[in-house]
């Protein structure tokens, strides 16, 4: 896979074609003499907060309670302002604010610009904005600030740098798990305004901010539990704030699993964080490296923990033909086109020029029938099918009997296979005659990848070798489940992934694709994007930029729906489908032309389909992550990740030492 480095912003601009309100909110932050003029400043901002707020004995209680709390210290306001200010500001925002739609491997939401901004605006644009320039004023005020430093001992903090901004959680939006450790950030605040205003939010509709306790990782360094302990479902005026730490105030937004069309339902806050004070600002110190890595920098220390093959068993070259007793071991699990010769030739030759390859229908016809039905049941049993209790399940969902959770999920968050207990179990032949379709899942995880058979078999349609080998089955619950963008930094890599997720049945419906046909409807399920779980690979990045953004358009998604899609050199998106036991492969040049135009960084991006084998070449530095499974989803993305070390093969000559 060949790359290029791309410069692009931390998040994604709002559009040329936005109101001209939104293009004003600019993303620097105001100057100190901008402060002290901006227009709207108020003297005592006491009469606009919430009676008592500020008083002694209130101050105290908020303080006892944020030093005992758990699993970190937090405070919640139950009610921060007075309310008729806080409905004006609610409405200045729905009508002269426009939300653009952000979404990374970490989160999607729908944003307004830097609020620290509105005194850019000319006076006729804010005079749309009283209510909203008087709370924001009066949540930077020195009276405020004290109240803050007061309840949690954070320190100065800075009254001229401002950030925050508005937020609305629409139905499948949502707040991965980190620590908010960036530049200055000393205090993160969220104000709920959760609507419609006259309705209070319900649990189930999801939303709540989880908070994480955290335990020592395997280098010592403090790492967040798969699973959160406490969670605060919004409520109408209420203000919860921490201090910023490094290697403790990891938290997350669950997903808001209902939307606009009913009761116009939107999870709105303002949110955003106080910082250190600025060179300049009584109590500034500078700033000091902490002791503890951010949940982003240890994003980019992650490693994969490789095994080694037997030394007793002799390399495989590429151009070695598969022997008797490879084939006799793979056919038992694969179909037979892939074993032929005449196939791998062509594939070898396909992988030579795109780096990548899709192919349809790997498994065997016995063995996929069984996982196919039997993965759909377990995710029945597990209260995560189609018909589940709750959209959100909870944690304990799937991570029970022969599955459980694995962390850190400031890192990823995924169900593994327990190690089988009683030691070793005898191999079934053939291998479809699994009755536990887990222990089906366990057989392609610790027969098939790590085998001899299939090493020589990836050596014959890469023209690689493979050195040492991990491999891991996995399952996506929805509504939970995820990886973030990681890299790695020094080698090249091949990447290996069975996809194993059954798809949406639907009968007697023409097939779309690339889009919607006339008179149809749209496509639905893994291969329409909604329901996220697609496998992303993105070109390297500067190291000033966020190295997770990504275009979250529904275009490129429906690009993606029925296969592969790539941009900038990397693969074209090749399939290897397979119909009447005769391997096809075809270009996707069109996708190819029209991502190339939106140039945002993403080299590949699949979706999650059924009995199908991603091959990649992963180039150094280019990251790759499984976007979060959405609740919307109809039970769980499953596959088996292969990742192998790798080393080119050289072939001398045939007459080189001929004279």
């Amino acid at each position: 896979m060949t790359h290029r480095t791309h410069d692009r912003s931390p998040s994604p601009q709002p559009d040329s074609s936005e109101p001209t309100l939104l293009k004003r909110l600019k993303s620097s932050h105001i100057s100190d003499s901008a402060s002290a003029s901006a227009p709207g400043a108020i003297p005592d901002p006491t009469p606009h907060f919430a009676p008592d707020l500020f008083g002694p004995s209130n101050i105290h209680r908020l303080h006892t309670e944020y030093d005992g709390s758990a699993p970190f210290k937090h405070a919640v306001v139950d009610k921060l302002f007075q309310d008729d200010l806080l409905q004006r500001v609610k409405d200045e925002a729905l009508a002269e604010l426009s939300f653009s739609e952000k979404e990374t491997d970490i989160y999607k939401v729908y944003q307004t610009g830097d609020l620290a901004s509105l005194n850019f605006l000319d006076q006729q644009q804010i005079a749309l904005l009283p209510s909203l320039l008087t709370l924001r004023d009066a949540l930077y005020s020195p009276m405020f600030r004290s109240f803050l430093r007061a309840v949690t001992g954070c320190g100065p903090l800075s009254g001229s740098k401002q950030d925050m901004s508005i937020v609305s959680y629409r139905k499948g939006c949502h707040l991965l798990n980190h620590d908010d450790v960036i530049g200055t950030r000393r205090v993160s605040y969220i104000l709920y305004m959760p609507l419609p205003h006259y309705q209070g939010w319900q649990r189930e509709w999801g939303g709540a901010l989880e908070l994480y306790p955290v335990k020592p990782g395997p280098d010592g360094v403090p790492e967040p539990e798969a699973v959160p302990s406490k969670s605060i479902p919004p409520v109408w005026n209420q203000f919860v704030f921490f201090e910023v730490q490094p290697g403790h105030s990891f938290h997350s937004v669950e997903e808001v699993v209902v939307g606009e069309s009913e009761d116009g339902r939107q999870r709105l806050s303002i949110s955003g964080w106080f910082h250190a004070a600025q060179p300049g600002e009584e109590g500034y110190q500078p700033d000091h490296q902490p002791e503890l890595k951010s949940s982003r920098e240890q994003l980019a220390s992650t490693q994969t923990d490789f095994k080694s093959y037997p030394e007793a068993i002799e390399p495989p070259l590429p151009s070695d033909p598969l022997s008797e007793e490879h084939v006799s071991f793979l056919s038992e699990f694969l179909n037979p086109v892939y074993l032929q010769a005449r196939t791998m030739k062509a594939l070898a030759s396909r992988f030579l020029d795109e780096s990548s390859l899709e192919l349809h229908s790997f498994l065997c016809a016995p063995l996929a029938d069984k996982l196919r039905s039997g993965l759909r049941d377990r995710d029945d049993a597990d209260g995560l099918g189609q018909h589940r209790a709750t959209r959100i399940p909870p944690h304990s969902a799937g991570a029970e009997g022969a599955w459980e959770a694995r962390g850190p999920p400031h890192k990823w968050r995924y169900c593994t296979l327990r190690a089988p207990g009683g030691g070793s179990k005898t191999a079934v032949s053939p291998r479809w005659a699994h009755t536990d379709p887990d222990e089906a899942v366990r057989s392609l995880q610790d027969e098939l990848f790590p085998s001899a058979a299939f090493r020589a078999w990836l050596a014959c349609v890469s023209n690689l070798l493979p050195l040492r080998y991990a491999a891991e089955a996995r399952r996506f619950r929805p509504g939970l489940d995820y990886t973030l963008a990681t890299s790695e930094a020094g080698e090249t890599r091949l990447d290996v992934v069975l996809g194993l997720t059954p798809q949406v049945e639907v009968h007697d419906q023409p097939m779309v694709t690339n889009g919607v046909a006339p008179g149809e409807e749209p496509v639905r399920g893994w291969q329409s994007g909604e329901w996220g779980g697609w496998e992303c690979y993105m070109a390297p990045h500067d190291e000033e930029d966020d190295p997770a953004v990504y275009r979250s358009g529904s275009s490129s998604k429906k690009k993606a729906a029925n296969g592969t899609s790539g941009t900038n050199g990397a693969s074209n998106g090749t399939n290897g489908h397979v119909e009447n036991e005769e391997a096809q492969m075809h270009d996707s040049d069109e996708d190819v032309e029209e991502e190339e135009e939106e140039d945002d960084g993403t080299l590949l991006t699949v979706q999650p389909g059924f009995n199908r084998l991603l091959l990649v070449l992963r180039d150094e530095g280019v990251m790759r992550f499984v976007k979060y499974v959405s609740a919307a989803a109809e039970g769980s993305r499953w596959d088996v990740c292969g990742e192998f070390e790798i080393g080119m093969v050289e072939e001398e000559a045939a007459d080189s030492d001929q004279s």
